[in-house]
């Protein structure tokens, strides 16, 4: 059914397309990475990635087989036999931005012939795939879906950094707007990774992605609205996670954080609460609530903070404080959405100097009020508190139990990651 003579082209070569266009060359596949960011491009033809669960050596392998091309150009996508949309899809003043999955599909349109597949990946709402995509596709190629060509949809499942589920071994949903169309999609992702997980239509499977993620979103919003009473209580939300957790049926761990952040959390539920709310005029209350109370998670940190340096007698305002993380998860350079950046913007709006350390975030991501430092004694001396906002493995964890232990410094402790009793914990 593949025919594996013409190039599959993976649009957006980002933190999803490139895992799977490094996948596709290395089992066979003869493939060209579009993206229109041409600084990204140019690294990758440089053999240079800026993924984390991609090395520049697998890259650079890619590019010596001769079956890996990057191009802004979407000329470089004529007779693609598989194209694979992974574009963002952010949202924009509360809003969901359509905009980069309707550029992509209509770029690629004109390049779309008989036989060929299309299959949208991007986080949307249920009905993106059929009722804009296809009628884009359509519009440019002059073809009909579903007897033309053939179109789908499967949510993508990239966790960065996870050493355990990758690309190949999770296992990915797929769909068809019709019998053939699934089949078509089906065989292509069964030969790039173990297990695919069939679903009716493209609908199931836009819908499969939010309810992923809007069911860790909301836990995650249960379990910081938790944190915040149980500081008020005087009960260590921690240990009693830790404890519940060992249940060994109808509970299933979720643990505090300062926000969330990333291209899914911050994202997705809204996405779907906006459709029912367009489509139903109905309000998706969990969604709503859990947005509300995870959006203010970094202001509570913030205010944690401002007590913390009260009992020392010390002002936010003219007090130097020092971020250990800014990345949105641990051992990632990603920083997208991270609650890190507007911890940073609040404390700088009270007059705090910010210092931040993260080994892991480029320089491009950097954000431009936090002066970039390493996590070494001498930062920490700078610093009137410490906040561990992102526990990468490669901070110096006992330095910062070492300072708070002799009093050299307040240690506030987002992750539940330091074990002194010296550190403040969320």
């Amino acid at each position: 059914m593949l025919d594996r003579s013409r190039p599959v082209v993976v649009i957006g070569q980002g933190y999803v397309g490139l895992p799977l266009a490094m996948r596709a060359v290395e089992v066979g596949y003869t493939v060209v990475g579009l993206d229109l960011d041409r600084v990204r491009i140019d690294a990758l033809g440089d053999g240079r990635s800026f993924v984390e669960d991609i090395s520049d050596a697998t890259v650079r392998a890619a590019l010596d087989s001769g079956r890996y091309r990057a191009s802004a150009d979407y000329d470089t996508a004529r007779d693609f036999g598989v194209a694979v949309i992974t574009v963002p899809t952010p949202l924009k003043e509360t809003l969901p931005d359509l905009s980069f999955i309707e550029s992509a599909a209509a770029s690629l349109a004109p390049f779309v012939t008989p036989g060929a597949t299309v299959v949208l990946e991007s986080t949307t709402y249920p009905g993106t795939t059929e009722e804009l995509m296809v009628p884009l596709l359509e519009k440019g190629s002059g073809l009909t879906a579903g007897t033309d060509f053939f179109v789908g949809y499967s949510p993508e499942r990239i966790d960065p950094g996870n050493p355990r589920w990758n690309f190949v071994n999770t296992p990915k949903v797929v769909s068809g707007i019709d019998a053939d169309s699934l089949a078509h999609v089906d065989a292509f992702y069964s030969s790039l990774v173990e297990r695919t997980v069939p679903v009716s239509t493209p609908k199931e499977a836009e819908l499969t992605k939010l309810l992923e993620n809007t069911f860790r979103h909301v836990n995650i919003a249960l379990v910081n609205e938790l944190a915040v009473f149980a500081d008020e209580l005087d009960v260590n939300v921690w240990e009693s996670i830790d404890a519940a957790a060992t249940k060994p049926f109808g509970f299933m761990k979720f643990t505090p954080g300062p926000g969330v952040g990333g291209h899914c959390l911050p994202v997705d539920p809204s996405y779907l609460s906006w459709q029912v709310r367009r489509r139903l005029g109905k309000s998706f209350r969990f969604v709503e609530l859990a947005n509300d109370v995870n959006e203010n998670m970094p202001a509570y940190v913030v205010q944690r903070v401002i007590e913390l340096l009260n009992a020392d007698r010390k002002a936010l305002n003219g007090s130097t404080v020092l971020l250990a993380g800014v990345a949105y998860k641990k051992n990632s350079g990603d920083s997208r959405e991270s609650p890190a950046l507007r911890i940073i913007q609040l404390l700088a709006d009270f007059g705090a100097t910010v210092l931040a350390a993260d080994p892991h975030v480029v320089e491009a991501q950097w954000p431009r009020t936090a002066e970039r430092r390493e996590l070494t004694a001498e930062t920490v001396a700078e610093a009137d508190l410490v906040i561990l906002v992102t526990d990468h493995d490669r901070f110096d964890f006992e330095l910062l139990e070492r300072q708070a232990e002799a009093g050299a410094v307040t240690v506030f402790d987002t992750r539940n990651r330091l074990g002194n009793p010296s550190v403040h914990r969320l």
